[in-house]
């Protein structure tokens, strides 16, 4: 879609080190998390199983600003925990939460009751030359919510069409372009809010490490998982439609 209008409140925000780290697990260990409405969307494997995907998304906001205040700018890490859903037959992304390693934390939190947790959150990463691929990428986050650890190799090899999808478009349109996310607000009531971004330009990586709490809480990997696919980008520019809004 072509680069939509933003008003006051919705945030423009340039992301660096953008990484999909994503499982593939079974529909009816992520169907238990989910509400009313919401199922997992499903996929086949070429080993003949039948799986759901989740994904951690993590990222460095770099010029992360408000339509009123576009001289403001903030830097800060993030990750974003989500589930790959369909809401009454149309396929969404549910969200479990957010980290977030910035004191503007309690902001989202009191004001709009999103699911939003401090963390600290330490990235280390190193790019080859200008449009090279990653060379080194770790992350270390700590908190009481939300730990993760992540080490990866980026590669040259684009992110084409990866196992359980019909072909490249298919891989882009459900993994990487999820335009509207709903979640469970801090309140208990469910939420929504939509963001706006190009065509990403991702490429794959070789995991060394990788282990997030979240998702190991809900039983949805272990410490052995081995992700189904991570994907990197150095950067990209997101908007995101604010207020979010109860459903």
């Amino acid at each position: 879609m072509p680069r939509p209008a933003s008003g006051p409140w919705d945030v423009t925000t340039l992301l660096l080190d953008f990484a999909i780290i994503t499982y593939a697990v079974p529909p009816e260990a992520l169907a238990r998390h989910l509400p009313p409405d919401f199922e997992p969307d499903m996929f086949v494997l070429e080993d003949g199983r039948r799986v759901a995907f989740i994904s951690a998304v993590p990222f460095r906001d770099e010029e992360f600003r408000f339509g009123f205040a576009p001289f403001f700018r903030a830097r800060m890490g993030q990750t974003n925990y989500r589930a790959y859903v369909r809401y009454r037959g149309e396929r969404a992304v549910w969200f479990f939460g957010t980290s977030l390693d910035s004191f503007w934390v309690g902001v989202p939190r009191s004001l709009w009751k999103l699911p939003w947790h401090p963390a600290r959150m330490r990235f280390q990463t190193r790019w080859s030359g200008e449009g090279g691929p990653c060379e080194h990428y770790r992350l270390d986050t700590q908190g009481t919510w939300g730990r993760a650890e992540l080490e990866l190799v980026g590669t040259q090899t684009p992110m084409g069409c990866l196992d359980g999808f019909r072909d490249e478009e298919d891989t882009a349109v459900v993994l990487t372009h999820p335009l509207r996310g709903f979640y469970t607000r801090r309140d208990g009531r469910p939420g929504t809010y939509s963001v706006w971004h190009e065509r990403l330009r991702l490429h794959r990586a070789h995991v060394h490490a990788a282990r997030f709490q979240v998702f190991e809480e809900l039983g949805l990997t272990t410490p052995e998982s081995v992700p189904h696919s991570a994907l990197v980008q150095r950067s990209t520019e997101f908007i995101i439609f604010l207020p979010p809004r109860p459903l």
